[in-house]
């Protein structure tokens, strides 16, 4: 089936599940209906909409979690305190911008919203860095996905032929994404 047809057929349950896939992750799902709006199959406003709240509200319940059970949590399931202490190190040191670009970090999106629930950050202030962080991630990969179709000539095209070439060059960009955060700043002599 043509995923075009797929996204009219289904109508308004593909933002649904938009919402879901953001309010846990979603970055590949998000980039791939940016270009099916390119196509002209979903609305990139609703689309950005629907994302920027799902990503907000999944990251929102985070922070309650490690706010209200953080420690209990952390007492039972010994092997989560390993994985929040690059976040509380990287709160610690970048505070807002960290706040505002961790969701940009593939694979600590769910335990830094959790770790910042542990940390020190007042409630309010992590809401409204939380939802322009969430504003800033939904407008890029939709942005993303919708100008990179655009940059491809997809817009009169197959989704479904060209989302191979969407997956690999996605791939590409958080493998370059991931090598530049790990590299370590060389020594200078002094």
């Amino acid at each position: 089936m043509h995923v075009g047809d797929l996204i009219a057929e289904h109508g308004d349950w593909i933002y649904a599940i938009a919402f879901t896939w953001a309010f846990f992750e979603g970055e590949t799902f998000v980039l791939f209906g940016g270009l099916a709006a390119a196509q002209g199959a979903l609305d990139p406003v609703i689309l950005f909409l629907t994302v920027t709240i799902g990503s907000f509200c999944g990251d929102q319940c985070w922070f309650q979690l490690g706010r209200r059970f953080g420690a209990r949590l952390l007492r039972r399931f010994a092997r989560w305190r390993s994985r929040v202490v690059a976040p509380l190190a990287w709160l610690e040191r970048y505070d807002a911008w960290f706040i505002l670009t961790f969701r940009f970090i593939y694979g600590i999106r769910n335990i830094s919203s959790f770790a910042i629930g542990l940390s020190a950050v007042k409630w309010r202030r992590f809401t409204v860095l939380n939802l322009i962080g969430s504003a800033l991630w939904a407008a890029s990969f939709v942005a993303g996905g919708y100008f990179f179709g655009g940059m491809l000539g997809l817009a009169g095209g197959n989704l479904a032929e060209n989302l191979g070439l969407l997956m690999l060059g996605s791939c590409a960009v958080a493998f370059a994404a991931s090598r530049i955060a790990h590299q370590r700043p060389k020594r200078t002599s002094e």
